[in-house]
């Protein structure tokens, strides 16, 4: 999964250590997310969509060959 979490902070200029605060998670959390090192939950997601006033898939986006990759 990409995000597009690094140009709503930029957008919005703030920091990640910010944004990890009005999440309530660490900001290696943001580093990670960032870097589509890890998936969000549902609740992160929506958390981090709110505080840039946009829609969850604004921000995540999905690659369907994802979905049925086999792990």
């Amino acid at each position: 999964m990409r995000t597009r979490i690094k140009e709503f902070r930029a957008k919005f200029n703030m920091t990640q250590e910010e944004l990890a605060k009005r999440v309530g998670v660490r900001r290696e959390t943001i580093v990670f997310l960032e870097k589509g090192k890890y998936n969000p939950s549902l609740k992160l997601a929506y958390k981090i969509a709110r505080v840039f006033n946009a829609k969850i898939e604004d921000i995540f986006i999905f690659d369907e060959e994802e979905l049925w990759e086999k792990r």
